[in-house]
């Protein structure tokens, strides 16, 4: 489950549609590192969170972390980022009809 938004307390769980609600898309990153003790074998990471664009505070971030904490040093990201819906493109719908 994603983690709530810097502006909202930890204690209030937030949901993925209240993320994607709040403007929030699915980044997936996938980050080439050297190896600490074999610099010429690279790996990858894949990483994947709910983030806003155009800034992606949350990608940022984590590479901010993996330069400050992990010894494998980068050596190129690639990412991408879909915004699932839109405030305008969703709507609660409250009862039903059934027929039959």
């Amino acid at each position: 489950m994603p983690k709530p938004p810097a502006a909202t307390p930890a204690a209030t769980p937030v949901s993925e549609t209240e993320l994607m609600l709040r403007g929030y898309g699915l980044t997936t990153a996938e980050l080439f590192y050297r190896m600490p003790d074999y610099r010429h074998v690279l790996n990858s990471f894949v990483w994947q969170d709910y983030d806003l664009a155009p800034d992606h505070p949350r990608l940022f971030g984590f590479i901010e972390f993996w330069q400050r904490e992990i010894e494998g040093p980068l050596h190129s990201v690639r990412f991408t980022h879909r915004k699932m819906i839109a405030p305008g493109e969703w709507r609660n719908v409250v009862g039903e009809f059934r027929y039959h």
